[in-house]
């Protein structure tokens, strides 16, 4: 592909080498946000820790500072190239509707018009996954929230996210989204992979169900996999490629896998960077020169401001809380996200 050399406030670009075509340009970003809860006691869930009265002194001025930090994070994301905000944004770690509701209400947000679909998980916590998108650009015809059931030795429930898939029209054409956010590695990476294996197992049935009704559909799948792109979940169940001239029919298009390989991640544990934050898509969109939206590149978005600055953690996300304590910063995984181009007529 020739390389981008200007580009359209109205989110177009100009691919010059010799044709000189005009390209638009649509950007999907995903951002855990690290425990975006509100202040009010849920009598339901877990979420006493994150209460003025709890463990973490959760606040309203703290509260409202986080939905600021937030706000201007996701108002940012992908500005170099499209000159304005993301198109789709995948989230998890909200709590509820009325969370989401403040950040895109927040004046740094407010006047892209976000419309939101959310649904409550069941997650002992209360988190939820939930996507964002622009009005102007996609037209959500469908959505659902697709259960994934785990149970532990003794045969009890534990319960975890939901995964996310909304469809609809980006810019004319069929697009399928799905935001996860899969098992953690608590108690050990190997003992919590089968959990992870059965996300990605309905991951790939939501895939299937969806391919199989429309062969031509565009799907990307999104989230906080709490994997790397090189493990089993996501190399052996969804049969993920870094590259292109790797794949078959049954294969999906993992781009963050070039990124991992240069060492490259959203996250920090124990002086290793993890890339759990990834997209994986339909091998249609992989097809360059093709009628409508292809994929372009990904790339993890990590300004100054989102990094610690000094001490042991310098360079690793800036944190809202660490150790316990609070440290006023965003999140501790930096976002995610990736551009789509078509080419414009003249």
């Amino acid at each position: 592909m020739q390389f981008l050399t200007y580009l359209f406030v109205l989110a177009t670009v100009c691919l010059s080498a010799q044709s000189q075509k005009s390209y638009r340009i649509r950007t999907i970003a995903f951002y855990n946000v690290e425990n975006l809860f509100d202040t009010v006691n849920d009598s339901l869930t877990f979420d006493d820790e994150r209460t003025p009265e709890g463990r973490y002194n959760w606040t309203e001025t703290r509260y409202k500072k986080k939905i600021e930090h937030i706000s201007k994070v996701l108002s940012k994301i992908g500005e170099e190239a499209s000159k304005t905000s993301p198109d789709i944004i995948g989230l998890c770690e909200v709590e509820n509707k009325n969370v989401i509701e403040d950040l895109v209400n927040h004046p740094n947000l407010r006047n892209k018009d976000y419309g939101i679909v959310h649904f409550d998980s069941p997650d002992e916590r209360g988190i939820d996954v939930a996507l964002l998108f622009k009005k102007s650009s996609f037209l959500p015809t469908s959505f659902k929230s697709n259960r994934l059931l785990l149970f532990d030795e003794m045969g009890e429930r534990n319960y975890t996210r939901d995964q996310l898939v909304v469809g609809g029209i980006l810019d004319g054409e069929e697009f399928h989204f799905i935001v996860n956010h899969w098992p953690s590695r608590r108690g050990g990476a190997t003992k919590s992979k089968p959990d992870r294996i059965r996300a990605a197992l309905v991951n790939k049935r939501i895939i299937d169900s969806i391919q199989k009704f429309n062969p031509e559909a565009k799907i990307i799948s999104m989230g906080d996999l709490n994997d790397d792109p090189r493990d089993e979940s996501l190399k052996k169940i969804l049969k993920t490629k870094g590259k292109v001239s790797q794949m078959d029919s049954l294969s999906l298009f993992n781009p963050m896998e070039k990124l991992y390989r240069k060492g490259i991640g959203s996250l920090a544990y124990r002086d290793k960077w993890n890339l759990f934050d990834q997209f994986f898509m339909t091998q249609n969109l992989t097809q360059k020169g093709s009628k409508g939206f292809s994929f372009w590149k990904a790339s993890v978005y990590a300004p100054s401001y989102l990094k610690t600055q000094d001490g042991r953690y310098k360079g690793y996300p800036f944190r809202t809380y660490a150790g316990g304590t609070h440290a006023g910063g965003y999140s501790d995984h930096f976002p995610v996200y990736l551009f789509l181009i078509k080419e414009v007529k003249e």
